[in-house]
């Protein structure tokens, strides 16, 4: 699991946004915010970049419990 789109509502952007900003279809943004897919290092590094948080605040394992 992922914290992509509550992220991305914080960021306050749109999937198109994030994708374009991470160089990415927005069907591929859309599948690994779903959980479908798993992004490689770079384009993960990318999404965080646009959404400005880091790739562990987004994809760290346990992402959906609270702590």
């Amino acid at each position: 699991m992922n914290n992509l789109k509550q992220a991305r509502a914080k960021a306050g952007l749109t999937q198109v946004q994030v994708a374009a900003a991470a160089g990415i279809s927005a069907r591929y943004y859309q599948s690994l915010e779903a959980g479908e897919s798993a992004p490689t290092v770079a384009i993960a590094l990318k999404i965080a970049k646009a959404l400005e948080t880091t790739v562990e605040q987004i994809f760290r394992e346990g992402s959906e419990s609270s702590e």
